[in-house]
């Protein structure tokens, strides 16, 4: 199986933005050891204050399918849904050229 990527763009209320940063603190300390996981990176957008991009590369989409199953992931959405401004909007892509992979 092929790496896969997700690309996620978080859009949080005026002023939460750091909130969020912190809710998200658990999931980051749970895909440090999280089997398949390969990189999860935070991206705070220069631009908008209300942004975070989340970056994330898998070993294959059955560790994709893990992540988005955890009880992590479960926690994550009562730990910041109530910071959001609008769903999380989630791109997934396949990665096919780069440093990296």
């Amino acid at each position: 199986m092929s790496k896969k990527s997700i690309i996620a763009k978080m859009v949080f209320q005026d002023g939460k933005r750091a909130d969020g940063i912190a809710g998200m603190g658990p999931m980051m300390e749970h895909v440090k050891s999280e089997p398949g996981t390969l990189e999860y990176h935070m991206l705070k957008d220069s631009s908008d204050e209300n942004v975070l991009w989340m970056y994330e590369l898998y070993a294959d989409q059955d560790a994709v399918d893990a992540h988005l199953g955890s009880d992590a992931m479960k926690a994550l959405g009562p730990a910041i849904g109530g910071l959001l401004a609008a769903p999380p909007d989630l791109i997934f892509v396949d990665p096919i050229l780069g440093k990296g992979l």
